[in-house]
């Protein structure tokens, strides 16, 4: 009986969990300065346009090749003077509205 009882609320728990993580995973935006990578986001020429328009010229700069596996979030640390919280944030906001690509 018991076990009948842990299995009848493990059942209940993951049914009303799903629903919670796919909401959770579609109200994640696809792209961001934290989680995407910089190699990321400037192989899409939509989000290589919003990096272009708050960081102009950093793209083609030939010694940030060296930092396309980090976010822009870990490149921070190096640079806080150009790399600011709000500039991120404003980044964020905009790469909040581009799809995934598939």
């Amino acid at each position: 009986m018991r076990a009948i009882l842990v299995a009848a609320a493990l059942a209940a728990t993951a049914l009303t969990a799903a629903p919670a993580m796919a909401a959770d995973a579609a109200a994640k935006p696809a792209y961001s300065t934290s989680e995407s990578s910089i190699g990321e986001l400037i192989d899409n020429p939509e989000t290589k346009a919003i990096f272009d328009k708050y960081l102009p010229g950093v793209s083609s700069n030939d010694q940030f090749e060296m930092a396309k596996a980090m976010t822009l979030k870990q490149v921070q640390a190096y640079a806080p003077d150009q790399f600011t919280d709000e500039t991120l944030a404003k980044m964020d906001a905009e790469l909040a509205k581009v799809p995934a690509k598939k």
